[in-house]
């Protein structure tokens, strides 16, 4: 682990979140964001017959989809530190620099690059469970590290 950031949790007494629980908060908030799409397109939704239809439906809103996981990881990781999931299962995400919230900026970082990763087949996740301060390329690009609360 980076000296620097093992000296710093010592310091202020924190330990790093498990992969278990920020496995459990991703799943979380995934199933979170799935419902409120389908709540959001159930007409779209109650009009598809087949599954195609369905495939369809979904792939149409695509765009709106990424761009509220987006709005969702930045306004909540900002203004509380955690998303829906993170706070169900007590973890939470700091700047390395202050040891605080992040920054409306350091939050949209995080919330877009978290996105890239899940497009490249959540590589910067398992960069995460291989790295020594688990940071996803999402907490790299950020210079965040997520902790127990």
């Amino acid at each position: 682990m980076n000296e620097n950031i093992e000296n710093l949790l010592h310091r202020e007494n924190l330990t790093l979140a498990s992969i278990q629980k920020r496995a459990l908060a991703f799943f979380i908030d995934e199933i979170l964001l799935s419902f409120l799409l389908v709540i959001a397109m159930s007409d779209a939704f109650t009009n598809a017959k087949t599954m195609q239809d369905i495939i369809i439906v979904t792939n149409s809103y695509l765009f709106e989809y990424l761009l509220m996981k987006i709005v969702y990881q930045t306004f909540f990781v900002m203004q509380y530190g955690a998303t829906l999931g993170k706070l169900a299962v007590k973890i939470r995400v700091i700047e390395i620099a202050t040891l605080a919230n992040p920054t409306f900026v350091v939050s949209l970082n995080r919330a877009i690059f978290r996105i890239i990763s899940e497009m490249l087949f959540y590589l910067g996740f398992l960069w995460g469970v291989m790295n020594p301060t688990r940071q996803t390329w999402h907490d790299k690009t950020a210079k965040t590290l997520v902790v127990n609360a």
